[in-house]
């Protein structure tokens, strides 16, 4: 399966345009995230910002992991 993202994350015009889509769907998250009132669902939103970020350190785990 790393085979298969390397090619991604090796490859600068389409790891650009991977980070600009994490970029807009967190800031999209924010956006939801500052008009959210319910404890609940704030969490919710929290976790998914944290995921997508975590998917923009892929290069270096994918690149690292050999």
């Amino acid at each position: 399966m790393s085979g298969t993202l390397k090619k991604l994350v090796n490859d600068k015009q389409l790891w650009d345009a991977y980070l600009e889509y994490l970029d807009t769907k967190i800031n999209a998250a924010h956006k939801q995230l500052e008009q959210e009132k319910l404890t609940d669902n704030i969490y919710r939103i929290q976790g998914e910002i944290a995921s997508l970020r975590r998917l923009k350190y892929m290069r270096d785990e994918i690149n690292g992991s050999q």
